[in-house]
């Protein structure tokens, strides 16, 4: 199949610009379920008049179906995104851009989305929807999986499903909340992944930062210690990377902290962590939850972050090594090779 398209790039380069177009055209509309004309121009960017020819041409074929009140796409539409998942890789050279980040980065995999989740929602929801089938290839019975809160890890959520009840896996909050919009917490994510795929859950009702006074009293109480026992032997951690200055802010962190976070040279920040541009930690917050020697010791490890502007931080987290597998973006992937010099 790479050589056929090679040859429809020299050949016809054209054809691939309007392939793609519809293709993304076709997810955008199956991410909305219903989207009128002008929200979806906006959205990719496109006059109304070049959307409405290609929105015509769609419909023509039965791929989508419009009415009065919006568009949506039909089920030929969906079966044939489904079917042309693998080739539009290709198609978008994202297959090229997985393998440069596995091979340089030692992973074992990588799944890269089309588009930017900086500018793009529905680059968000696909980031979402290739995270959850990533964590459903690795899921077995009895496991215990430790999930970080976060945008991201909401999309993760809403896009889990299993068709029959997994009652053997329980999921846990990989650390205590940050004190943020309940929707993006840990303790809220891990409830909505477990009641998806019929599986058990704990929640940690303990906040995010502690002192070390609070962190010891905390942990002698027989409930707490047992749960996070239980969050620390997880064979499988779910987590997002951030931007190391935009997290300290959300925690609220005063500004000589930040300052000396500045200083240390702190770039990402991941399970209460900070990171570097080589992979080191240079900051850890004393939090009830995981430790890195649980990250070390976890059999799967998956890392879900897009866009442009997280790029090196989710560089910094690579380096850090630890990382089986890499779920994010487009713009992302072409930051970090860039970066890197891959």
């Amino acid at each position: 199949m790479r050589n056929t398209f090679e040859l429809q790039k020299r050949l016809m380069p054209d054809v691939l610009d309007i392939m793609k177009k519809r293709y993304t055209i076709l997810q955008q509309v199956r991410h909305s379920n219903r989207i009128g004309r002008r929200a979806l121009a906006t959205s990719l960017s496109m006059t109304e008049r070049v959307l409405r020819a290609e929105t015509d041409f769609l419909k023509s074929q039965g791929l989508l179906d419009i009415q009065s009140n919006g568009m949506e796409i039909s089920e030929a539409g969906i079966k044939l995104l489904d079917e042309l998942e693998p080739e539009a890789k290709e198609l978008f050279g994202l297959s090229e851009m997985e393998e440069k980040l596995r091979r340089y980065f030692h992973l074992k995999q990588v799944w890269v989305v089309a588009g930017d989740s900086d500018t793009s929602v529905h680059t968000k929801k696909e980031l979402g929807r290739a995270a959850a089938q990533a964590l459903k290839k690795v899921m077995g019975s009895d496991d215990v999986i430790a999930v970080t809160g976060g945008t991201t890890l909401a999309h993760v959520a809403d896009q889990l499903h299993s068709h029959v009840p997994l009652k053997s896996i329980r999921f846990v909050p990989a650390r205590g909340g940050l004190g943020e919009s309940v929707d993006y917490q840990a303790n809220t994510i891990v409830s909505t992944m477990a009641k998806r795929v019929g599986a058990q859950y704990r929640l940690l009702h303990v906040p995010d930062h502690l002192g070390e006074e609070a962190y010891v009293s905390l942990m002698q109480e027989p409930g707490i210690k047992e749960l996070v026992e239980v969050i620390r032997s997880a064979r499988i951690v779910l987590h997002g990377i951030g931007d190391a200055m935009v997290m300290a802010r959300r925690r609220k962190v005063g500004d000589e902290m930040i300052e000396a976070l500045r200083e240390e040279g702190a770039l990402a920040e991941a399970f209460g962590f900070y990171f570097n541009k080589d992979g080191n930690v240079v900051h850890r917050m004393q939090t009830a939850g995981l430790r890195i020697e649980d990250i070390q010791r976890a059999e799967v490890v998956i890392g879900v972050a897009g866009g442009r502007s997280k790029g090196e931080a989710i560089g910094a987290i690579l380096r850090f090594g630890h990382e089986d597998i890499l779920v994010t973006d487009e713009a992302a992937a072409e930051e970090i090779i860039v970066r890197f010099g891959l």
